[in-house]
């Protein structure tokens, strides 16, 4: 096994030391080695006690109330340390020496096995040896285990019984969103997948987050465990307790936060009981009160990096420090986005960005977002002038900011989606403040700017202050519920390409013809000029998000329905055979078409080309593998084309503007990251992407804190009038 490594030490956007006792780090630490040794030695006071913690790991963010960080802040203040705790407690000597955290069972917090119901738990005593031994018996047996864990409680089954993967999903209500497993070791999670160096880097290291693996290995689990993917996401134990639960566990299981589909983790024991009693039996908890709910990160090695995709234990909150320029960057605080929701704080030149915290989709995710950022004021005992948001006036984050800036009397700092993402990739690859523009690109979902259409297959001319859009993808109808029903899309895409006519005379005797045609009334077209699809309110966009849903329809992917975002998407990208991309026979590629419409000023790429020769290979019937190969290259040749095209050459033949930035939610797409990059520095880029913070809407607060930081810098600088 590879030793524990820390993503952050050699990246020196993350601060480690900082001297302000406000800016602690507080983020939850996995168990460590010693303390992994010492609860399953039977020799040691802490033998298999579940919250056995030492100063280097264990709950932080978790179960702090307010700053500093000390017990008396935290949950463990109900906890009184027994003598030989004490004693360790104040001896330098020892690795539990000023641990906040320090219990054993004589003092600490103790876990428990009960049932939903109500009714008493029945165990034959001398079959199990306490609490979490029996809850593993029971997992064994095939049943769904509720877990308070150390952000909030969690779902586990045993992962290879295909029976209790279906119940786990149904007491989810989440029917085809993949599942994250734990297993006891590297040796279990190998018989199911590749783990290349990097991935063991990450799964062993002090984040323990969930692994994004390639499902290669020699045993199968259930297909209900991750759908239609080619992939599957792993974690080793990340506390004591999961330790414990797994130490007779051969056989991976599901590990996943217990809420409901779409809902915040729940951390209120009385809350987990109400919405889990119907379709869980028994639950593991403990009497240790959660304060912040914390989801597990997950990293995915891609282009030969570790980049995180959601950022949340292990690495938030720790400070963010923000490049040179930018030093005396504070009281602004960042709402992020509705989606993949984060929020930030500055300060003295730092971002603390929160945890994950889902999607904003109502008043009740509303009102627990609102709760979280007041709490992280409190925490940090932060005050603030300005807030930057989401220019976009329909989302629910920025009403938020809106509505408080109002009553606070706070300026308001807005900022274009797209801007927001490009920035936050020049921060995180610790750009100047005052470095020359970057061509950016952003390939993502459909998103509303306050300027123009809505975007998501953009190229932009950048900086911190200000950016201009140079060019997108092919506008087209972006359809009622065609976020949720990938046909819709795929509808509006074929309209723009050749219209219905040449649709039907063309390819009629696709089985794809015959779907839409059966279709084709619920969209009713009003009007069909010059290949284009005219619909009353309908909007048009660039979203590459939508194009990518388009083609998984095309390809028979979830046309009717999603049952979660992205899934088309992610199914596209399993399909895509290698070797095809590897040994791609340039003749057979796609045809790449960059394109002046007269409605518009600025170039697009036409994917009508590419959509000719996609229906040409599924009269073929060459295999769908194939086609998604030869659409992703498609779409990464277009992508650098445009970017050769937009960019220009000096004398020298390199690019007028040398460095490209890459950020939106299809970046989170390892083909298209990895032939994107290629051909781009292929052609004498230099290409930014993201690592430390994810390239989907998770790096809005980022972006938005950089851009509103910057502009509150230059008007400090202007001179008073």
């Amino acid at each position: 096994m590879m030793p524990k490594t820390d993503l952050s030490a050699s990246i020196p956007f993350v601060r480690r030391n900082h001297s302000n006792a406000q800016f602690q780090m507080l983020h939850d630490r996995v168990v460590c080695r010693a303390c992994t040794e010492e609860l399953l030695s039977p020799s040691r006071r802490r033998h298999r006690y579940a919250f056995a913690h030492c100063s280097q790991c264990g709950p932080r963010l978790s179960i702090t109330a307010r700053l500093p960080y000390l017990r008396a802040h935290t949950t463990m203040a109900g906890f009184t340390p027994c003598a030989s705790c004490q004693a360790e407690y104040a001896d330098p000597a020892s690795r539990h020496y000023r641990t906040e955290t320090i219990s054993c069972p004589k003092c600490g917090p103790r876990a428990t096995l009960i049932r939903f119901d109500g009714r008493p738990v029945n165990f034959e005593q001398h079959f199990v040896l306490d609490a979490v031994d029996a809850a593993c018996s029971l997992i064994q047996k095939g049943e769904v285990v509720a877990i308070k864990a150390l952000g909030g409680y969690q779902l586990a089954c045993d992962a290879s019984n295909a029976a209790a993967v279906i119940r786990l999903r149904r007491a989810k209500q989440s029917a085809t969103r993949p599942l994250p497993l734990m297993a006891r070791d590297l040796h279990v999670i190998a018989r199911y997948c590749a783990i290349g160096f990097e991935e063991e880097l990450q799964l062993t290291g002090a984040q323990g987050p969930i692994v994004i693996l390639r499902t290669t290995g020699q045993e199968r689990l259930p297909e209900d465990v991750a759908p239609d993917l080619a992939t599957v996401g792993f974690m080793l134990p990340t506390t004591p307790l999961h330790v414990l639960l797994l130490q007779r566990m051969s056989r991976p299981v599901v590990m996943t936060s217990a809420n409901l589909s779409g809902e915040p983790c729940i951390v209120d024991d009385e809350e987990a009981r109400q919405k889990m009693r119907v379709a869980v039996t028994y639950a593991l908890v403990h009497d240790q009160p959660i304060v912040s709910r914390v989801d597990d990160s997950v990293v995915r090695v891609m282009a030969d990096r570790p980049r995180v995709l959601r950022r949340a234990r292990g690495y938030a909150p720790s400070p963010l420090k923000l490049p040179p320029g930018f030093e005396r960057a504070s009281d602004l605080s960042a709402v992020g986005a509705d989606r993949d929701t984060v929020f930030g704080l500055v300060r003295d030149g730092e971002v603390i960005l929160s945890p994950y915290y889902g999607n904003l989709r109502d008043k009740q995710d509303c009102a627990a977002y609102s709760d979280a950022i007041c709490n992280y004021r409190q925490l940090h005992s932060y005050e603030m002038s300005a807030v930057a948001l989401d220019a976009a006036a329909t989302s629910f984050a920025s009403h938020l900011a809106r509505n408080y800036g109002a009553h606070a009397k706070l300026r308001l700092i807005d900022v274009d989606p797209q801007h927001a993402h490009i920035a936050a990739c020049l921060a995180e690859n610790g750009q100047p403040l005052n470095a020359p523009c970057v061509l950016g690109i952003v390939l993502d979902r459909p998103s509303l700017t306050a300027k123009a259409m809505p975007g998501g297959g953009d190229f932009l001319l950048a900086s911190y202050r200000d950016c201009q859009r140079l060019g997108t993808l092919k506008p087209v109808a972006m359809l009622a519920e065609a976020a949720n029903q990938p046909w819709r899309s795929l509808h509006a895409h074929l309209m723009a390409a050749m219209g219905w006519s040449a649709f039907a005379k063309g390819f009629g005797d696709l089985e794809l013809f015959a779907y839409l045609a059966a279709k084709y009334p619920e969209v009713k077209p009003r009007a069909e000029r010059d290949g284009a699809l005219l619909l009353p309110a309908s909007p048009v966009t660039s979203s590459c998000w939508l194009l990518l849903d388009a083609v998984a329809a095309a390809l028979g992917r979830c046309r009717d329905g999603q049952g979660y975002e992205g899934e088309a998407a992610m199914q596209l990208e399993a399909l895509v055979d290698q070797a095809a991309r590897d040994d791609n026979d340039p003749d057979q590629d796609y045809p790449v078409v960059l394109a002046k419409p007269r409605n518009t000023a600025m170039p697009v790429i036409d994917p009508g080309g590419m959509w000719e020769h996609l229906l040409r290979d599924l009269a073929r019937q060459t295999p769908a593998p194939v086609i998604a190969a030869r659409f992703h290259g498609w779409l990464a040749a277009s992508v650098a084309a445009m970017a050769r095209k937009l960019a220009g050459r000096g004398r020298d033949g390199q690019p007028r503007v040398p460095v490209v930035a890459l950020s939106g939610a299809c970046f989170q797409n390892r083909v298209l990251l990895e032939e994107t990059m290629r051909l781009l520095e292929q052609d004498g880029f230099t290409v930014l992407s993201h690592a430390l913070v994810p390239p989907h809407d998770g790096a809005m607060a980022l972006g938005q804190a950089a851009v509103g930081a910057a502009r509150m810098l230059a008007k400090a600088k202007q001179p008073a009038a």
